[in-house]
């Protein structure tokens, strides 16, 4: 019991939990976008999939590691793109089409990769980001390795928070996205066209969810494999509920998963007799207790899900 609290004040500890946290953000504020509009994107998975795969292979085929991430959300926004025609102009259903697209780009993914990359006895690898060591900031006690000592894409994620509260709370362009999830008649009475501000929305959020997957493969890790987002696209659909829609509560909750899971990583080593299994239950389980306490006061956008046709009321 000792040697677990004393896990706590481990200093990699909670560096990790930006690290594993890094993915979600960019997630999460992907999903809120999309659903900020009145788009419910579930083919996240297969989106976050598609990222990784695609920011990978730019990097192994020669290129830089932020061409990798700009490939990754191009290509995100393509399958984004996709789901936004289905669903936006055609009105098909967002669970249908969400749905179709994370099983299309999590197989297409798998298909370039093999049609396209060489796999050996052991897995083809890159050169990913490595943690950015500050002057003085990451030599200060505690705070130094935790905040100081990360990758690039881990501090883009941060901003990205802060990006998406102030366009979304402070912008005209915020205003037009939260309003067209609200009640999209309103917005066309303006002048305003709903369905592009949900198209865009929509491919914007998708781009934001790939460049999550592409963090897997070119900072988390160095290389690539189908099975490697393991469920956070749909951790990320919860955080969404759990933060109300709300950027900053998004990271708050991406942050408590993150540290979920990296505190059960480290309590297998000192906590012996309990099946690892629970371990790995234990995030899960957590955040869906946590999910289940703040769900009943958040608000869902009016508008979340709801066809928009011009002219009809």
């Amino acid at each position: 019991m000792i040697d677990a609290l004393e896990l706590l004040l481990n200093t990699s500890l909670w560096a990790a939990v930006l690290r594993i946290a890094t993915p979600l953000i960019f997630g999460v504020l992907g999903a809120l976008l999309c659903e900020r509009s009145g788009v419910l994107n579930l083919g996240i998975e297969g989106i976050m999939t598609m990222g990784a795969m695609t920011g990978w292979l730019t990097v192994y085929m020669g290129a830089d590691l932020w061409a990798g991430l700009l490939v990754a959300a191009i290509s995100g926004g393509l399958m984004g793109l996709l789901h936004a025609m289905l669903t936006v102009p055609l009105g098909l259903s967002q669970h249908v089409s969400g749905l179709g697209i994370t099983l299309f780009a999590s197989a297409l993914s798998y298909y370039l990769y093999r049609l396209i990359v060489v796999v050996g006895d052991l897995p083809p690898t890159i050169e990913p980001f490595g943690p950015l060591s500050i002057p003085i900031l990451s030599e200060l006690p505690v705070l130094g390795p935790i905040l100081f000592s990360q990758t690039l894409p881990t501090y883009l994620a941060l901003l990205s928070v802060a990006v998406m509260a102030y366009m979304l709370a402070r912008t005209p362009l915020g205003l037009a996205i939260r309003m067209t999830g609200e009640n999209p008649h309103a917005v066309e009475a303006q002048g305003l066209n709903p369905i592009r501000i949900r198209i865009g929305a929509v491919v914007a959020g998708s781009a934001l969810m790939a460049v999550g997957g592409a963090f897997l493969t070119t900072a988390a890790f160095n290389s690539f494999f189908p099975e490697m987002v393991q469920g956070r696209g749909w951790i990320c659909i919860a955080l969404v509920v759990f933060a109300s829609w709300r950027p900053g509560k998004a990271l708050l909750g991406a942050l408590l998963f993150a540290f979920f899971d990296a505190y059960q990583l480290r309590l297998q080593t000192v906590v012996e007799g309990v099946p690892y299994q629970l371990f790995l239950m234990a995030p899960y389980v957590l955040s869906i207790g946590a999910l289940i306490l703040v769900a009943r006061r958040a608000r869902v956008p009016d508008a979340l899900m709801a066809p928009y046709r011009r002219g009809e009321r």
